[in-house]
């Protein structure tokens, strides 16, 4: 079998895409009044110019209450179509597909900052929220269920080329996978197959929505990260059904708890430091205090979910997206070797918007990322690599 080039064109459900290299979703940190900005349509523009075959835009709130901080763009709010179209538009004329995450935050959600009470499948002290979540109700889903269907249909009525749905990091339905925050004793906890009901409602309501002019895929996490959370046993079960349902066009791996411990996703060092700046002054000796527990440091290695994303490899046909810690071309061919079908890159093309540009004309070009994870705490005032200008 003739090896797969990164650089030739893909296919990804009803899109060709210019390479197999795609920009991951992380939140920009562009978006304060919840509307497409100046600022954002460059920021993504940059990348799509730089080469990839497709950039993430993130994440698409699906309401407020589903916003981490209240400073995501939020889809039920009509004021915010034009800027979506101007956002495509900008993306497509740098030749690259335009893709946006659909999410809800849930228990990752700060009260504070979104003016709503945070929810979760059960009633479970938030870290984030310092307060107890709601647990969410029948009615609450039928409602998020039909927010998810129509920003669906927002994002494709403004040009977005394919939706990602977040089903990782512990947000609303990541939460629902989760063993750990899932404790219902109704048709929605319990076995795998119950926990999976609220997602997989979500999946075909978006794929409903987007038709087959819309590639469609979703994030999932192949482990929390936390004792009790969820682990490869139960999510290659969860992405059996997905796969068997028919409404994803790929899935793309993922793990870590925003809500418990987001260092299992990004590995490294742990910005303590520069987390606690962001805090008021008061706050900061308190944090730092905690912060040990909360941003753990894992060894940073390249391509650092592969061991666990072969699992799933072996155990589906559908076309599978490789995330984490990826910034060579040598580890980018190696993903494609082991079966996956695209990669996604986020800290590096901060530092380097071009870095695609930079490999294809040098195959030995290494990127300057250091994962210092330095970018982390900038979400509050623009996400961008603090080695830069």
């Amino acid at each position: 079998m003739t090896p797969l080039s990164p650089f030739e064109p893909a296919r990804l459900g009803p899109l060709t895409l210019r390479n197999r290299i795609i920009k991951a979703a992380t939140f920009e940190g562009r978006t304060p009044k919840r509307l497409v900005t100046d600022d954002l349509v460059e920021f993504h523009r940059a990348v799509a110019a730089g080469g990839v075959g497709m950039t993430t835009v993130a994440y698409c709130a699906v309401t407020r209450a589903g916003s981490t901080d209240g400073h995501q763009l939020t889809l039920d709010n009509p004021e915010i179509v034009t800027g979506l179209h101007r956002l495509t538009d900008a993306i497509h004329a740098e030749g690259a597909a335009a893709s946006a995450q659909i999410g809800h935050a849930a228990p990752v959600a700060n009260p504070a900052g979104t003016k709503h009470p945070s929810l979760a499948p059960s009633r479970v002290f938030s870290p984030l929220g310092m307060r107890r979540t709601h647990a969410v109700t029948p009615d609450d889903i039928a409602t998020i269920t039909k927010l998810y269907r129509d920003g669906a249909r927002v994002l494709a009525d403004t040009g977005f080329d394919a939706i990602e749905i977040h089903l990782g990091h512990n947000y609303l339905l990541s939460a629902f996978l989760s063993p750990k925050l899932n404790r219902r004793t109704d048709e929605y906890g319990g076995s795998v197959e119950n926990r999976t009901r609220f997602p997989r409602q979500v999946v075909q309501a978006v794929r409903d929505a987007a038709g087959d002019r819309v590639a469609v895929t979703a994030k999932l996490n192949m482990a929390d990260g936390v004792p009790g959370g969820l682990w490869l046993d139960e999510s290659i079960e969860v992405a059996r059904m997905l796969e068997a349902d028919g409404a994803l066009d790929a899935l793309t791996l993922t793990g870590g708890s925003s809500f418990e411990n987001p260092m299992f996703l990004f590995r490294g060092e742990a910005p303590i430091q520069e987390m606690a700046s962001t805090f008021p002054r008061a706050l900061r000796p308190g944090f730092k205090l905690v912060a040990g527990r909360f941003f753990r440091e894992y060894p940073f290695e390249e391509a650092y979910f592969l061991p666990y994303a072969r699992q799933f490899r072996d155990a589906l046909s559908m076309p599978l997206i490789l995330l984490g810690g990826i910034d060579r071309l040598d580890t980018i061919e190696r993903a494609l070797a082991d079966g996956f079908a695209f990669v996604q890159m986020a800290r590096a093309l901060l530092r380097e918007p071009d870095l695609v540009q930079r490999m294809q004309a040098d195959a030995s070009y290494e990127s300057l990322c250091i994962h210092c994870n330095k970018c982390m705490p900038t979400i509050y005032r623009g996400t961008h690599c603090v080695l830069t200008t």
